[in-house]
């Protein structure tokens, strides 16, 4: 205990040390993100990038730890200082080696992102053996070590998440974050190093024991513990990425919710960790058993948090369920310091042993974040994913009883397994209604007509006819204006450009508004870029806007918008129309940013106009005013150029008069209501100088700046409009 003593400084170091970690993370795949899309390729490289460099850190600094007189201390100390050196210059390094491979092809894009963020997560990776194997020479116990290291720092990265959610985030923006996260890794260094320079030539860095120890004998064999660690690692990550697309959609898509639910998931991991260190007191093959219980129970809790936040949803924030994730993760993360502790002896190859079952273990944490998000999710239905879950879950659990011993526990384990998958019909029926809908479910009109569940997100369209994706208000599924007054945007392209030939479409979501300006006579070309292709599957079903879809004018492009702009520069646009989603929403800073509009700006001919919703967030309408010289209102869309506006009243109603969707005329004038809508449509000029209408009316760039004038711009690096909401 004397000796231990010595060391327990490195608990907080090595929690401060987890911190900075996450917040890397989050803003490194931000920013990647950015560059090379947010489509689910972008999110898988980007994340199977961070795991690969754990796991080769790990194995790196297992092998370092071998060295019985290897200065475990301060290897550690410089590893903090190299992730420092590179946080501090990571954003702008990412932004450099994007300006030279902008629309590179998407393989090659996505080495170079997987590249960008190996090197230091190889110096993350190799932080844990080296100081298990420290703490190994010391206690005697790897079980422990591994608990104890394990809870601090995974702890440590759980606060970050929360951090970066409700602070970080929100006031630093993505190069503040970096910066903070720099100095706590330069802080932890600095503390370490002091560590081992006041122990140094001491006893405590010696690999020998204090004391004999008994002979050491392992009651799990090495390659079936790294099976064994692989496949927690496997069903830990399955379970998460079906949490955050659960979380995801039942908190509309907001960016809290990934930081949220990771900050659930890891702290759940770290205080499993904390609770293994009471089962690590001696090594035996009951404790085979033990793990079974922990595999089986976190899978059965793990199934049931899907049904459980639907229930809620109706009556309270589905957020309140988030300690059911971390409990199911805590039971699955106290199952990896077991495993250790029954296979890896505590010798001074505990480092090098612990870093090949960590390398398992991240190894089988990728396969299933690439088998879930690139495989299941296009075939099985979030009800089939948790199924197959749950099933595995028993049966690794049947195994490791059956290894144990323990055979009259094995029906006991298959039959709550079997019950839990019978049950799942009507657990989840309802699931996307009831997280869509809240406290209105139930009401008229809020049962779901459709569902589409693919790797890129969820698309429902309700008994009404109104389409969501994510959970969020998408639009109609009609691109007549008796039944979707919305159609009066795009109807305005005419207004705004006097000849738009070419167009370029940014989001698809319904088809209403691509269907309509299919339909407009003078375009020719309508380039159509849609990042999830479930709504094409939701647009073929409906009449109204199906014939977009054999259109010779459309040509749809399923890719991430500003990725597909990135690499098609050398095209040009009379006019770029997004339609984009809620500017509180993940990722749409992506659309709304000086960067993004810079990058509009090039797609543009002379004259051309970038036409965009900014769904009534004024900073965003600020942004667009300021970096272009010309710009106009039209209710929450804002119509930017360089060039000045060519504003034509009579062209409009013209082409609005003569309008023909399919064939059919778009006003019948013959009709009392297609008359009042027509003269509605034309009043919408007049709306100009009327104050009153600051929300849904026209308004000049004059007018708009002086309202705005407090605001500040959206940009990549503050994400103005996310975050703060």
């Amino acid at each position: 205990m004397q000796r231990l003593a010595h060391f327990r400084w490195l608990y907080p170091l090595f929690f401060l040390s987890g911190f900075p970690a996450l917040l890397y993370q989050i803003v490194w795949q931000r920013a990647l993100f950015a560059i090379y899309g947010v489509n689910i390729e972008s999110v898988t490289v980007v994340v199977s990038a961070f795991m690969l460099g754990l796991g080769l850190g790990s194995l790196a600094g297992g092998r370092i730890s071998r060295h019985p007189r290897a200065p475990l201390l301060a290897l550690f100390a410089a590893a903090e200082l190299g992730i420092a050196a590179y946080g501090l210059v990571s954003l702008a390094l990412f932004h450099r080696v994007a300006a030279f491979t902008a629309g590179a092809p998407a393989a090659a894009a996505g080495l170079l992102a997987f590249a960008l963020v190996l090197a230091p997560t190889v110096l993350m990776g190799a932080t844990l053996p080296l100081l298990v194997a420290q703490l190994v020479r010391i206690s005697g116990n790897v079980g422990r070590a591994v608990g104890i290291l394990y809870f601090v720092n995974t702890l440590g990265s759980a606060a970050a998440c929360f951090a970066a959610a409700l602070f970080t985030m929100r006031y630093l923006g993505e190069s503040g974050s970096v910066r903070l996260a720099a100095g706590l890794n330069a802080a932890v260094a600095a503390g370490v190093g002091l560590l081992a320079w006041s122990l140094r030539g001491s006893r405590f860095e010696k690999a020998d024991s204090p004391a004999p120890r008994a002979p050491w004998k392992p009651a799990l064999g090495f390659n079936a513990a790294m099976l064994l660690a692989g496949v927690a690692g496997f069903i830990s990550l399955c379970y998460e990425i079906v949490w955050y697309r659960l979380y995801s959609f039942a908190t509309g898509s907001n960016p809290k919710s990934f930081a949220f639910v990771l900050g659930a998931f890891l702290a759940g991991i770290a205080f499993g960790s904390l609770l293994s260190r009471r089962l690590c007191a001696t090594v035996s093959r009951a404790t085979l058993a033990q793990i079974a219980a922990l595999v089986l129970a976190a899978n059965l809790f793990g199934f049931a948090v899907a049904p459980l936040a639907s229930l809620l949803a109706p009556h309270a924030s589905t957020l309140w369920t988030l300690p059911l994730v971390a409990l199911a993760a805590g039971l699955l993360g106290a199952a990896f310091p077991l495993i250790c502790h029954l296979a890896v002896g505590p010798d001074s190859d505990a480092g090098a042993g612990l870093s090949y079952l960590y390398l398992s273990n991240i190894a089988g944490s990728a396969a299933g974040t690439w088998l879930v998000g690139f495989v299941l999710m296009d075939y099985l239905t979030l009800r089939g994913i948790s199924v197959l879950l749950v099933l595995l879950g028993a049966g690794v659990a049947m195994a490791l009883l059956a290894a144990a011993g323990r055979r009259t526990a094995l029906f006991a384990c298959a039959a709550a397994g079997v019950l839990a998958a019978s049950l799942s019909g009507p657990l989840f029926a309802g699931l996307w209604g009831r997280l869509e809908y809240k406290d209105e479910w139930g009401k008229p009109g809020t049962a779901l007509a459709d569902v589409v569940e693919t790797r890129s997100g969820i698309v429902t369209v309700d008994a009404d006819g109104a389409i969501f994706g994510g959970g969020v208000y998408d639009g109609w599924m009609y691109a007549d204006l008796h039944d979707n007054d919305q159609i009066r945007r795009p109807l305005s392209i005419s207004y705004i450009h006097p000849d738009p030939k070419d167009v370029l479409m940014i989001g698809m979501s319904g088809g209403a508004w691509t269907e309509v300006i299919a339909n407009h006579p003078q375009v020719e070309k309508v380039v159509c870029i849609e990042i999830n292709p479930g709504y094409v599957e939701v647009i073929r079903r409906y009449p109204q806007v199906a014939p977009l879809l054999t259109n010779p004018k459309v040509e749809i492009h399923y890719d991430d918008g500003r990725r597909w702009m990135t690499r098609n520069r050398a095209r040009k646009f009379d006019l770029i129309v997004a339609d984009t989603t809620y500017y509180w929403r993940a990722h749409a800073t992506n659309l709304l940013s000086v960067e993004y509009l810079e990058l509009a700006r090039q797609l543009l001919k002379p004259g051309g106009v970038l036409y965009y919703n900014t769904t009534f967030s004024y900073e965003a309408q600020r942004t667009g005013a300021l970096r272009f010289p010309y710009a106009l209102r039209f209710g929450p869309l804002l119509a930017v150029s360089d060039s000045p506006l060519q504003l034509d009243r009579e062209r409009w109603r013209r082409i609005a008069a003569e309008y023909r969707l399919e064939g059919r005329p778009m006003f019948d004038f013959s009709k009392p209501e297609d008359a009042k809508l027509f003269a509605e449509l034309m009043h919408w000029p007049d709306t100009v100088a009327s104050a009153k209408y600051v929300s849904e009316g026209m308004e000049t760039r004059e007018s708009l700046l002086r309202r705005t004038a407090r605001l500040g711009i959206v940009t990549d690096d503050n994400m103005l409009v996310e975050w703060r909401q």
